[in-house]
């Protein structure tokens, strides 16, 4: 079934348009920096030039890729809701949930069929971002040591760097697991996949305004927030992994993760089909 559903699912010309996408935007991204010839580095670090002495090639593949994640991070999560929102709204819009429900397996093994492919696409799209940007950056503009501007300036030596990238692009499929998530929720209360989609989007939209507003009511809220610990992945990249605050947020996002799919899985045992 997971074999049939993936095969469905890559039948459809809106799973394609998330790796077109990308496909499209991440070497335009890295030819400009190619053109660009590394200014943007040089008036980043304008400041420190004056007390330290930068050596070797910082302007390298592991930065790019780095600066690609940052640009295009709030743009991911839309891309994986074209397909996630449509996982079962599709099923309603197409009419085919009565014959779906027809066969031999229950509707528990149907929704977590879908689920478990709904989540493979999002890991997948990941990966194609990680191996697209890493593999063009380091074609175009070398190796080297990783600078991670900041509040703080982190170095990374380029013999630790691939460790830290792959811990990084691990921690951002868990971030957009939940995306998916919540794309999910939202298809199955609906039969519409236009619903889901914007209906996430907006509740991801709003979450990150109220985190980022320096307002003090929301000080208070903002820990709690799933998109507060989206920028998981950005913790990879300091010089000593800090795990505690890791797995702290590594749980919020599994625990969303986890309550979005039993809110779903609940939804969609019990909703009268009609069609």
């Amino acid at each position: 079934m997971v074999k049939n559903e993936f095969l469905k699912t890559f039948l459809k010309w809106r799973t394609y348009i998330g790796f077109i996408a990308i496909g499209v935007v991440v070497p335009l991204i890295e030819y400009g920096l190619k053109l660009e010839g590394g200014n943007m580095l040089r008036n980043m670090t304008r400041g420190l030039s004056q007390d330290f002495l930068f050596l070797g090639n910082l302007f390298n593949g592991y930065f790019v890729t780095y600066f690609i994640m940052n640009s295009m991070w709030v743009h991911i999560p839309f891309l994986i809701t074209l397909v996630a929102g449509d996982i079962l709204a599709g099923e309603a819009t197409a009419g085919t949930f009565r014959i779906l429900l027809t066969r031999p397996p229950s509707r528990t093994r149907i929704f977590f069929v879908k689920y478990l492919v709904t989540l493979g696409y999002a890991a997948i799209l990941v990966i194609f971002l990680a191996v697209l940007g890493l593999g063009l950056g380091l074609l175009w503009f070398g190796s080297g040591d990783l600078l991670v501007p900041g509040r703080e300036i982190v170095i990374l030596p380029a013999a630790d760097v691939p460790m830290h990238m792959l811990v990084a692009f691990g921690l951002s499929i868990l971030s957009m697991w939940c995306v998916a998530s919540l794309a999910v929720l939202f298809s199955s209360f609906v039969e519409n996949a236009i619903g889901p989609i914007v209906g996430s989007m907006a509740v991801i939209i709003v979450s990150l305004i109220i985190g980022n507003l320096p307002i003090a009511m929301f000080e208070s809220i903002k820990p709690y927030l799933f998109t507060t610990h989206f920028t998981l992945w950005t913790r990879a990249l300091e010089d000593v992994f800090p795990w505690d605050d890791i797995l702290h947020s590594a749980l919020y996002l599994v625990g969303y993760t986890f309550a979005f799919a039993a809110v779903s899985w609940a939804v969609f045992t019990r909703k009268d089909i009609l069609s």
